[in-house]
């Protein structure tokens, strides 16, 4: 099945900018969606268009942070504060399926970019809103706001030492999951109704709908999770990182009793299988501190390819920390990046939102 051709014909019209709004539009751009993105001449445009990294070039018109998520759109700058403006982008929307949104709610009314009014004049339009708090909190923020409110910036970093924000702005993508799924269901919808809907999610719930096992211990246990580095609340060794004979780290995610035994008989420690502290998961998550003060130089005793090599066949989870020139070193990486020529006629490079494939069954 070709993907890049799975929404040929549908329309977007993009009124969002920085990355959860746009990482939404490029989804369907890369399925085959038209997708037109405004934005608007009044603010200078998508603000990320001037996120630079300190080296790079400052001619261009579009930085590195901007062409992660815009791929293969139709770029458009129109002043939506001029009725001309206003106009133009109308005309955009009356032939659009969908619009998606991260205007603040008073602000796209008035100018006239909410549902209520786009609705007059594109019945069966499915727009999709994002918000960072909800409809009830009108409050800027970008991503690391909501890190801090939904307390993934308060569990981060380690024990006594300033939280550390993701390195990624992964509230932003979630919330643009939450948005694209909505989206598609309410595509089910109109083909099966010929009925527009208004889709709506929020960064604030985005984030605490992931919170997963670290909401239910609280919601369940009462446990608040505090700084634990890269360590697991339930699981020991579970994100413990140590290092090989060649100075090269390694993380061990070992989730059941069988790939612990078989860490420890890599590693030389028959012993620790039947020691009473660490024989199951629960004694080792309390002495953790114990059990890798014994496990670090055995690391020490073998280098990092062929320790990985054999703890790979023994079905031990375990992963080289890759730094990114490293990452797109591996196969399934470089399969993943995509180019583009962008207006300007810089070669834009990024990684595609697509990580799935599906093969049609043929009768």
């Amino acid at each position: 099945m070709d993907l890049t051709q799975f929404f040929s014909g549908l329309k977007v019209v993009e009124l969002a900018s920085v990355l959860a709004g746009p990482a939404v539009g490029m989804f369907f751009a890369e399925l085959g969606a038209e997708v037109t993105k405004i934005e608007n001449a009044a603010t200078q445009g998508d603000v990320t268009r001037r996120w630079r990294l300190p080296g790079e070039d400052t001619q261009r018109e579009y930085s590195a942070y901007y062409c992660s998520v815009n791929y293969r759109k139709q770029p458009i700058m129109l002043d939506l504060l001029s009725a001309d403006g206003q106009e133009e982008a109308l005309q955009l929307i009356r032939e659009a399926d969908i619009v998606l949104s991260n205007f603040k709610r008073a602000s796209a009314q008035k100018l006239g970019m909410d549902y209520a009014s786009l609705r007059q004049h594109r019945p069966g339009l499915i727009y999709a809103q994002l918000d960072a708090f909800g409809e009830e909190e009108a409050l800027p923020a970008f991503d690391v706001v909501l890190q801090a409110e939904a307390g993934f910036l308060y569990m981060s970093g380690h024990p006594g030492q300033a939280p550390a924000k993701m390195p990624v702005a992964l509230i932003d993508l979630l919330a643009a999951h939450q948005l694209k799924e909505g989206i598609l269901l309410a595509l089910l919808h109109r083909h099966r109704t010929g009925e527009g809907s208004f889709v709506s999610t929020s960064l604030l719930e985005a984030a605490v709908s992931s919170l997963a096992n670290q909401a239910t211990n609280w919601l369940m246990e009462g446990f608040i999770p505090e700084p634990m580095g890269s360590q697991h609340p339930n699981i020991a060794p579970y994100g413990d990182i140590f290092y090989t004979a060649d100075q090269k780290p390694v993380v061990i995610a070992a989730g059941t009793e069988k790939q612990f035994q078989q860490l420890c008989l890599a590693l030389e420690l028959p012993h620790l299988i039947t020691d009473g502290r660490f024989a199951q998961n629960a004694g080792r998550v309390v002495h953790r501190t114990a059990l890798n003060a014994l496990l670090a130089p055995a690391f020490l005793r073998h280098n990092r390819a062929p320790l990985l090599e054999q703890l790979h066949k023994a079905g031990v989870p375990v992963g080289s920390i890759r730094n990114m020139q490293e990452v797109f070193e591996r196969p399934a990486a470089k399969a993943l990046i995509r180019e583009e020529k962008m207006p300007d006629g810089t070669l834009s490079r990024r990684a595609s939102s697509l990580a799935f494939r599906i093969t049609a069954e043929h009768r």
